[in-house]
């Protein structure tokens, strides 16, 4: 039986009692407020947390990219929405077979749908990607929405099933309040175009979005049918930082490989072992007052405010990780762990095949 200090390092270790913990909470929440819960897997692109979760409650299953689709189709999860506007006839094609539900923002990616399922023999569901004030993705609140639903709806291979909208703001800004005003905006310009919608006739029933940063505003608007949060299951620094209540489940383990300085060591966790697209680094679980630094592609400094504090050569170290999801893209397992055993060995994106 493996244990903890048995793991190759650099790598993810799953505690397994707090992520069950922050699946039952999640679903828990949905449930009493009525709402639907599709978990986002980019957050670990990982099947079996995605099968945990449908069984802890989730109605189906979120994913970002083609190759996430066709993850979890082949896994047999049947429920899926792939939440990213395609514009490439290949993947298209490639989605069509996954029976996932797509999202579009543009009247030429119906027509590429409509074709991709005629020939696929499916018919497709659709949602209408709307944008809530971002513009990163969705089809503007000046009748483009609406244009773009009246296509769907025209289209011989494809149901049109509802809306889509994803506020970034109201998943990540610094407090509370803002968030809550970002994504009631957000959800109000989406309002506007179901309103549309319901008044043409067309079909309204799904109104989707929300993250883990809005987990408990996103279910108190009434227009929302569904919350796709996914990083609650996993938990990062970004998301601690915001006060989001959900357990450090996800930290990244990684061993002392120098120790000859006083003030620091040198660790085997470098900028391959950590997603860099945050203002901070990551942060040791046990050693208050210490300080992660980068030390290249395979390395990181850890400074030690106290010289009793400093960890020996060979000593293992847990950090929070700035991201999770692009943390998680860099490795091909997931340690899940109860206490010090290794309870399983999960595999990201089917790498360990």
């Amino acid at each position: 039986m493996l244990t903890i200090d048995q793991i190759p390092t650099p790598a993810l270790r799953l505690d397994l009692d707090a992520f069950d913990a922050n699946l039952k909470k999640m679903a828990a929440h949905a449930k009493a407020s009525g709402k639907a819960l599709r978990p986002h897997a980019k957050a670990h692109k990982c099947v079996e947390i995605s099968k945990r979760q449908l069984a802890a409650g989730s109605s189906g299953i979120c994913v970002a990219t083609t190759s996430e689709a066709e993850l979890m189709a082949k896994a047999g999860i049947a429920d899926l929405l792939l939440t990213s506007p395609i514009a490439d006839v290949n993947k298209i094609a490639r989605i069509a077979k996954t029976g996932a539900m797509v999202v579009v923002d543009h009247v030429q990616q119906v027509d590429w749908y409509n074709e991709a399922a005629r020939v696929a023999n499916r018919n497709i569901a659709v949602l209408i990607d709307l944008d809530p004030g971002d513009h990163r993705t969705g089809a503007r609140p000046d009748g483009q929405g609406l244009s773009v639903a009246e296509a769907v709806d025209r289209a011989s291979n494809l149901t049109l099933r509802g809306t889509q909208a994803y506020s970034v703001l109201g998943s990540h800004a610094n407090t509370h309040e803002d968030r809550r005003r970002a994504s009631e905006a957000g959800f109000q310009i989406a309002a506007e175009t179901r309103r549309a919608m319901d008044r043409k006739g067309l079909c309204t029933g799904i109104l989707t979005g929300g993250s883990t940063g809005s987990w408990d505003i996103d279910s108190n608007i009434v227009e929302v049918t569904e919350m796709q949060a996914g990083s609650y299951a996993l938990m990062d620094l970004a998301y601690s930082r915001l006060d989001v209540p959900f357990l450090r489940a996800l930290t990244v383990l990684v061993t002392v490989i120098s120790a000859n300085h006083d003030g620091f060591v040198t660790v085997d966790g470098g900028f391959k072992a950590f997603s860099t697209d945050r203002a901070y680094g990551p942060e040791a679980v046990s050693l208050p007052g210490s300080k992660y630094r980068w030390g290249g592609d395979e390395f990181g400094y850890v400074d030690i405010e106290a010289p009793v504090m400093k960890p020996r050569l060979g000593d293992r170290i847990e950090f929070l990780h700035p991201h999770c999801d692009p943390t998680v893209n860099l490795y091909d397992r997931i340690y899940a762990c109860r206490g010090e055993i290794v309870e399983d060995v999960w595999s990201v994106m089917d790498r360990l095949r």
